[in-house]
This record gives C-alpha cells, structure tokens and sequence, in this order.
C-alpha cells in the first residue's frame, strides 16, 4: 500500500478492487490489489501542413498550429481521455497520427465545398469552421482545442493562383489608388473654394452675431446698473429706517432718564428733611441722657467707686491665683516631657544596644561562615584557629592587667619563647610559617598553665585530645 499524490499537471487514474470504473484523483492510497497510472493533463502543440482541394478543383496548402490537450473542466471528458489516450504518450506517434487525421479529415471536407476566393478571403470564418468541425471529432477523445491558428495558405508548385490572385490584388490596389489620388487631388481644390466661401460667409455670420450679442450685453449692462441702483436705495432707505428706529429709542431712553432723575431729586430732598429730623431727636435724646448721667454721678460716684475697687481687687486676687495655677501646670508639663524624653532616649539606647548586638551577631556568623569556607568545612581546623586567637588575647589581657598592678603587687612571672638551636623546635619543620606554627604549639602548654595559676581557669577538656601537645 502506498500513497500517490500528482503534480499540479497530472492526475491519479485508479482501478482494480473495490473501484467499479476508473478512479481520478489528484492524490489517493493505492492499495496493492489496484492499479495506478499517472498521465499529464497539459496542452500540447501540433503543427500541420494539410493538402487540400478547392471546389474549383484547385490544390493548395493550408498551414496549421492546433494547441490540444484533454478538457479538465469536464470529468466525463477527462474520464474519457483516461480510458482512451492516457497509456500513449502525447508525442507519440500514435496520438500525433490520430489528431493530424481527424484535422486534415474535416479541413479537406471543409475546403471542398469552399471556393478559392471565399478561401482567402473568408480567413476568420474558415478558421471558425474548422475549429468547429475539429472539436466535435476531438469530443469522443475527451480532448479540447485550446487555440488553432491557420496561416497564409500556400500555392502547390505548379499552381500558382494565390501568388496570381496576390498580384491582380496588388494592381486592383495600385489603380485603386491611383483613382482615390485624383479624387483625393479634386476634393482638396473643391474644398478649398468651399473653404475660401464658407469663410467669408462665416466671417459676416460672425460680425452679424457679434453686433447683436453687443446690443444684448449694452442691454444686460443698463439692466444690472439699474438693478444695482434700486437695491443701493433699497439698502439706504433701511439703514434710513433703522437710524430712525435708533433716534426714538434713544429719546425714550432720555425721557425715561430724566423722569428718574427728578424722581430721584425728590426722593433725595425728603430723605435729607428726614435725617434731619432723626438727628435732632438723637441730640435731645443725648442731652437728656447727659444730664440723668450728671445726676447719677453726682449721687451714685462714691458708691459706684466703692463698687469699682472692690471688683477690681477681686479680679486682681483671682487672675494672680490663675497665673500660679498656670505656672504649676506648666511645671507639670515640663516635668512630663522630661520624664517622656529619658524614657524615650533609654529606648532609644535599649534599641540601640539591641541593634549593636544583632550587629555583632550577624557579624560573628558571618566570621565563622568565612573561616568555615575558608578551611573547607574543617570544623577542627576553625576550632583550633579559633582557640589560638582567644589564647592570644587572653595574653594581651593578662600583660595589661600585670602592667597596671606592678606596681602594687608581686605576681608571679612567667617567660617562655619558642625556642632555638639545634635540638628546639626548628628541627624538621622547615621555615616560615611552619616554624612559627610549630613555635605556637610548643607556647601553648605553659601560657594554660600561667592561666590557670592567676586566674584559676582549666582549659577544656579537648585539648588535651591533642596528640603531642605537651612536648611540642
């Protein structure tokens, strides 16, 4: 089993099992039971010479390029070609043989009942004709004509009608023109005396038509001029209408002023008498109200002086009870945002201090992190090194403490170095840092001892793991 698939030219022709006729397909399975054959659909030229005889009994060839190939927008047609044509090949000879018979068949009979002169000079319908009878042949083929172009037919040697038929037309056509020259030669002198006529006469046409489209223009000219001046007094007599308009408006609005304006002068007058009026009776009322106030302070001023002093020492006795009530308050207040201010400061000290320690932690961790990387994950090598390092400033610690109480007291004194010569330390350690290493180590037994007799510390338990410590 296998799948076919044609080109863009070609078709798939299937038969065998579980297909009744022939199959086309552009692509299909073929199963091993069935048979399948590829066949090219595109046109194809064919280029003939057919030897034909007029009715006149008058050989000659007819030249033809026929474009054929099999009729795909029919699939009866194509099913036809499939059956009949698509083993051969389209240049075979077979196929060539087939065409050029049912060509030359049908033209012949064609040209047989045409004369010679209907032949030449009926070329398109000639080709309509056999391009017809052609196609109804190539029908039962399931082929198609594309295009068919016949050429110039030729004589047979011997027979030379077209080259005679061409001559009697070329001097048919030589007289002809001759003929149509003399004619060409007295229309032109005839038409010029009609030109020379027609010209004068066109020329008073012209000057008639040209005196009366003046006469019109000069009458449409009075007519817009007249129209102009009717529409500027129009204009005038409006703009005339709306100044008067204007001018009574404007007196009205005068009159209207002027009304108000007395009104106004009336109104004035009588608000003037009025004030008047009112004033006068506001001095009376002052006067009396000066002399009830002369009596009152004549009769009530020791009194009201009494009165007087004791309110005021009253207020006096009050506002210095308020003045200290507010001094003690603000002592208060002050006492407050003192007492606020420590507090917040030792919080600001406790949170500082509390930051300083997650400081030094995160620092710590990070230092062991170091020393970690640094001695690749060697926890016995860190401990060491840290242990070293913690000696070294226990020492430094101890020399100070000695240096301040020299003075005052008689501690014992220990001196140790690392030694030298032949038999110390350096032997078999090389130099550099393994000798200073190697120097550390051996210090490292009495500094513990000088420790633990002036401060009572043992070391821990782990040092004494280390193999050797003591002789080094």
């Amino acid at each position: 089993m296998s799948y076919k698939v044609a080109r863009a030219s070609e078709y798939l022709a299937i038969t065998g099992g579980g297909i009744k006729d022939i199959k086309l397909a552009k692509k299909s399975w073929v199963f091993p039971w069935q048979s399948c054959t590829v066949f090219d659909v595109s046109p194809v030229n064919y280029t003939f010479e057919v030897q034909a005889m007029s009715s006149e009994k008058l050989p000659f060839v007819i030249p033809a390029v026929f474009t054929i190939g099999p009729r795909v927008d029919d699939p009866h047609a194509l099913l036809l070609y499939a059956m009949l044509m698509s083993q051969h090949d389209k240049h075979s000879n077979h196929v060539n043989e087939l065409v050029q018979g049912v060509i030359e068949g049908e033209t012949r009979v064609l040209v047989a009942s045409m004369t010679m002169e209907e032949v030449f000079k009926g070329t398109k319908e000639f080709k309509k004709e056999v391009f017809e009878k052609v196609q109804l042949e190539l029908n039962q083929f399931g082929l198609v004509i594309y295009n068919a172009n016949v050429k110039q037919l030729v004589d047979v040697p011997g027979h030379e009608y077209f080259s005679y038929l061409g001559q009697k037309t070329q001097m048919e056509a030589a007289n002809q023109a001759k003929i149509d020259v003399a004619e060409a030669k007295m229309k032109g002198e005839v038409g010029a005396k009609e030109r020379t006529g027609l010209t004068i006469q066109n020329a008073a046409k012209i000057d008639a038509e040209s005196k009366i489209i003046a006469t019109q223009r000069l009458g449409e000219g009075t007519k817009e001029e007249i129209k102009v001046k009717t529409e500027v007094q129009v204009f005038q007599n409006q703009k005339e209408a709306i100044v008067a308009q204007a001018d009574a408006a404007l007196a009205i609005q005068k009159a209207a002023l002027t009304k108000d304006s007395r009104v106004a002068e009336v109104e004035a007058g009588k608000a003037v008498a009025m004030r008047e009026a009112e004033l006068q009776t506001q001095v009376e009322k002052m006067n009396a109200l000066t002399r009830t106030e002369k009596l009152k302070a004549e009769f009530l001023s020791k009194a009201t002086v009494e009165y007087e002093t004791k309110v005021q020492e009253a207020n006096w006795e009050l506002y210095d009870k308020q003045k200290k009530a507010e001094a003690v308050l603000y002592e208060k207040q002050k006492q407050a945002e003192a007492t606020k201010a420590a507090a917040d400061a030792s919080f600001y000290a406790k949170q500082r201090d509390a930051d300083g320690l997650v400081a030094m932690a995160t620092a710590q961790g990070t230092y062991i992190k170091t020393l970690v990387d640094a001695v690749n994950n060697d926890y016995s090598a860190m401990r060491d090194f840290l242990m070293i390092n913690d000696i070294l400033h226990i020492s430094t610690d101890i020399a100070k403490t000695n240096a301040v109480a020299i003075r005052d007291l008689q501690p014992k004194i220990s001196v140790w170095n690392q030694g030298g010569g032949a038999g110390g330390v350096d032997q078999g350690m090389g130099s550099g840092g393994m000798k200073d290493i190697a120097g550390l180590y051996k210090m490292l037994p009495p500094v513990l001892d000088t420790v633990y007799e002036q401060t009572g510390m043992q070391p821990p338990a782990w040092i004494g793991t280390l193999r050797g410590a003591e002789t080094r």
